[in-house]
């Protein structure tokens, strides 16, 4: 299974290199306030690429706290219910205590 990965890893890598030989030419991205950026293609593509991937991270990250959050509460319930649960077996299993113990 990992030379199945490591292949298809591999027949990927050489897939984007091509694909980067092949996007050299210079390309003018073009901004606002005639600001503009010079760079190969395959630069740009890839800072494009980061960019959005790091906002899709940024974008997902208050959902991944809020289940981490609402984890951590139920982890804590189920430890509660559980030691419940264990007092209880523990009472069923042990006799009842008296009440009071009189000596004469």
């Amino acid at each position: 299974m990992k030379f199945i990965y490591r292949t298809i890893w591999t027949l990927l890598f050489i897939v984007f290199f091509g694909f980067a030989l092949k996007n050299t030419q210079e390309a003018v991205l073009k901004f606002f306030f005639e600001y503009e950026v010079r760079g190969p293609l395959v630069l740009l593509l890839l800072a494009f690429f980061v960019a959005g991937a790091a906002l899709g991270v940024l974008a997902m990250s208050p959902s991944v706290f809020r289940y981490r959050r609402e984890l951590s509460s139920s982890k804590k319930a189920m430890d509660a219910i559980r030691k419940e649960q264990d007092a209880q077996r523990l009472s069923r299993i042990q006799p009842p205590q008296p009440d009071s113990v009189i000596n004469k």
